[in-house]
């Protein structure tokens, strides 16, 4: 089946009504919700593509914005998927949404800073010494009424991570956290430097002997991605060009106090 989505390749026309209807959606929030819904699912891009009857082509350049999404790609990934991609605004915009109380009841003007996509920087749970690198993006959800995240670029893709974002008045800190039937993951950062740079730590379970899952925690740096143009994602090993820059970025949490790691 893979092989024939590959050779149909898709070529799209749609008719001059259903370009009118482009302006109704924004391809970044329906890339963003589309990232958020694989990582939640633990689903691979590959599958996606082929039970949306889509080249796997055309889904990786969407969802790295080299190809706007059309009306029908969005159609045939929504019946894949059984949900919607496409957001709907809040009946009264002119109300501020406040996020849950449970999440810092913030509003998104006091937020909207945090907004954008990050390198994250974590030290490799498999290989000593490098640093395992790939991308986060917060933004605001319509119709959630908070932030949320999704990850991209990792290697291990169905282990791609996506939540909620709190930000309590009393801490100071932001919290990213994923839950799923009762199984948490969480980074807390630190307050934003001059630079927009969060520093902190980041605990999960990490695969051990057999079906074991081991608790694990490690520092964790999260970038403006428009600070480095030429960031790499994936593993960073201790031979490879950028490890210094990201180990000198990565190592800011523990040096300048972001978090504390005792035994």
């Amino acid at each position: 089946m893979c092989g024939s989505v590959r050779n149909r390749a898709e070529r799209e026309e749609e008719p001059m009504g259903l370009a009118a209807l482009q302006c109704e959606f924004d391809n970044e929030a329906v890339a963003f919700r589309l990232r958020e819904e694989i990582a939640r699912r633990r689903i691979s891009r590959q599958g996606l593509a082929e039970t949306a009857r889509l080249s796997i082509s055309t889904l990786e350049k969407a969802l790295s914005g080299r190809r706007p999404f059309t009306l029908a790609t969005i159609v045939r990934l929504e019946e894949a998927l059984g949900s919607s991609l496409r957001e709907q605004p809040r009946p009264d915009p002119a109300v501020p949404a406040l996020a849950p109380p449970e999440m810092g009841s913030y509003a998104r003007p006091a937020v909207q800073w945090i907004e954008g996509e990050y390198l994250t920087l974590r030290a490799s749970f498999g290989e000593e010494g490098a640093i395992y690198a790939y991308r986060t993006e917060i933004r605001w959800s319509r119709a959630k009424g908070h932030l949320v995240f999704a990850e991209s670029e990792r290697l291990d893709s169905c282990f791609e991570q996506a939540g909620f974002v709190s930000m309590p008045h009393l801490s100071g800190h932001v919290y990213l956290v994923t839950g799923e039937a009762g199984q948490y993951r969480m980074t807390i950062l630190g307050r934003a430097t001059r630079d927009q740079r969060m520093f902190g730590l980041l605990s999960t379970l990490q695969v051990g002997h057999g079906s074991q899952l081991v608790p694990v925690s490690s520092p964790v740096a999260l970038v403006p991605i428009e600070q480095l143009p030429e960031a790499r994602f994936g593993l960073i090993r201790a031979d490879d060009k950028p490890v210094r820059s990201y180990r000198e970025i990565l190592d800011t949490a523990l040096t300048q106090d972001f978090c504390r790691l005792r035994r």
